[in-house]
Formats: C-alpha cells, structure tokens, sequence
C-alpha cells in the first residue's frame, strides 16, 4: 500500500506545523501510524495529539522534494 515508510519524532511544536504544512502541499495521501493509530499527517490536530518524543511511523506513496527535506530532518534511528 505504502512505498515508503520512514520512523520520525518530534521534539518542538514547530517541527510539528512544519510537517504538516510540507504534508499538505503533497498531492499524494501521508499516514501516521502511532501505536494502533492511523492518522492523517494533514491534520494538524490529529498529529499534535500524538505529542512530542515520540517516535511514530509516516507512510506515503508520492514524491515531493520538500516533504522528503522534512522529513529527513525528523527521521530518527
């Protein structure tokens, strides 16, 4: 379903507005998978209630130059 699927956490609540905002300028769908959860990584709301430090799972299917820069930004081991 996925083609990629990168381990990412957040430490600030700007790292979080970031995301989404790369998110959202993506034509293609993002998820969040945390613990059972699946969020919608366009959803501000949705992504802050996961908080912060937690390692957590983003799951697309597109490409997008400036979603991948955020994304590696966050990425976590």
């Amino acid at each position: 379903m996925y083609e990629k699927i990168k381990c990412i956490s957040f430490s600030e609540m700007e790292q979080v507005q970031e995301f989404v905002r790369a998110a959202t300028g993506c034509d293609f769908e993002i998820d969040i998978k945390y613990n059972s959860c699946l969020i919608d990584a366009k959803s501000l709301l949705g992504v802050m209630n996961i908080g912060l430090k937690n390692k957590i799972k983003v799951c697309y299917g597109g490409a997008n130059e400036n979603f991948e820069k955020v994304v590696a930004k966050l990425a976590v081991a």
